[in-house]
């Protein structure tokens, strides 16, 4: 028997549709290439392709042209990228929704939000996670395994195997996903914001990069062991980054000797290192379904009756009170009988 638990009024839920080629606001807008089947395409291996492409500015339709190879890459990061926020704010009141029309992710990322520092760092991170892994999976022939990574550790063991290439994924991310902030048509501290987030998601790989080994020898002993560095595994890229979500700095713009940069707005606070997320504007609550912020509102959301989180009814339905409906579920459950005598 399983109970589920929804606020009171009706929610409808929204499914990515890629048929826009309208200018907007939104600095992600490049993201709607993470279905590149819904533009007809079976994959981006023709130059004028890259003018079809929605959502890229006239910088990264350049890339694309150069590097054809990549962009399949590059659409399955943005995939990897949603994918993830979803995971990670599932129980939230803004939990990722994707919209019908416009921007992918409506207009929650134009003020400068938590929100949208978090889509910024996943975005920049799921390209680069991407490329790289197609790197060393040898589907692209500009780059490949990382060949810097060789001979003697210090630790007694060999570098070998297929060290993943971070070094190319990381700067093929920066050219790409950076190029729509370079282009000089997003107001200052907008940019400073979405390229420091950008580079935060990126870092969340190449700080966490690991150790990983083989050992050789007779009868599984280790009498020499080979080793890689290998990238963490996506949703813990997006664990990390969801982490510095929950602490992200509140910062402004401010002029220092000849440089704009961006300060913490309460001078008591810790300055933010290049590895956290920082935002510019408070988040509205997403209790309400109001496009103008980018929220759906939380009508009609699933929620833990139990629970005093973010997930729970009294947060998650914005003490609008919710239903309770039982149902009852028949299911095989793989059974199966031990000699002598009990069924596990």
């Amino acid at each position: 028997m399983t109970m589920a638990t929804t606020s009171t009024a009706h929610f409808l839920t929204l499914i990515v549709l890629l048929q826009t080629y309208i200018m907007y606001g939104d600095a992600n807008r490049w993201l709607a290439i993470f279905n590149i089947n819904a533009l007809g395409l079976a994959s981006i291996d023709n130059p004028d392709t890259c003018e079809r492409l929605p959502g890229l500015v006239n910088k990264q339709v350049s890339v694309c042209k150069r590097n054809l190879e990549v962009m399949d890459s590059v659409s399955l990061g943005a995939s990897l990228a949603i994918h993830e926020c979803q995971n990670q704010f599932a129980n939230r009141r803004w939990n990722c929704t994707t919209v019908l029309t416009g921007p992918v992710f409506g207009r929650v990322l134009e003020n400068g939000t938590r929100e949208a520092a978090f889509v910024h760092a996943i975005s920049a991170a799921g390209v680069a996670h991407s490329v790289t892994r197609s790197c060393s999976s040898g589907d692209l022939q500009k780059c490949g395994c990382d060949r810097t990574v060789a001979g003697a550790s210090n630790d007694g063991f060999m570098w070998s195997g297929c060290s993943d290439n971070i070094a190319f994924g990381v700067l093929f991310s920066k050219t790409f996903v950076d190029a729509r902030e370079k282009k000089g048509k997003v107001p200052l501290n907008r940019q400073l914001m979405n390229l420091h987030n950008n580079e935060a998601g990126r870092r969340a790989i190449e700080t966490n990069m690991r150790i990983e080994c083989k050992c050789h020898g007779v009868s599984g002993s280790c009498e020499m062991k080979t080793c890689w560095k290998a990238m963490p595994n996506f949703k813990e890229v997006g664990m990390m980054l969801k982490e510095k979500f929950d602490g992200a700095t509140e910062v402004q713009q401010r002029r220092i000797g000849s440089r704009r940069q961006l300060v913490p707005v309460n001078p008591t606070f810790k300055p933010h290192t290049v590895n956290d997320l920082v935002y510019l504007t408070p988040s509205p609550d997403f209790c309400e379904y109001d496009l103008g912020v980018g929220s759906m509102g939380t009508h009609g959301r699933e929620c833990n009756r139990t629970s005093k989180a973010i997930d729970g009814c009294e947060l998650l339905c914005c003490g609008r009170g919710h239903n309770t409906h039982v149902e009852t579920v028949v299911e095989r459950c793989s059974c199966k009988f031990h000699w002598c005598c009990y069924v596990k």
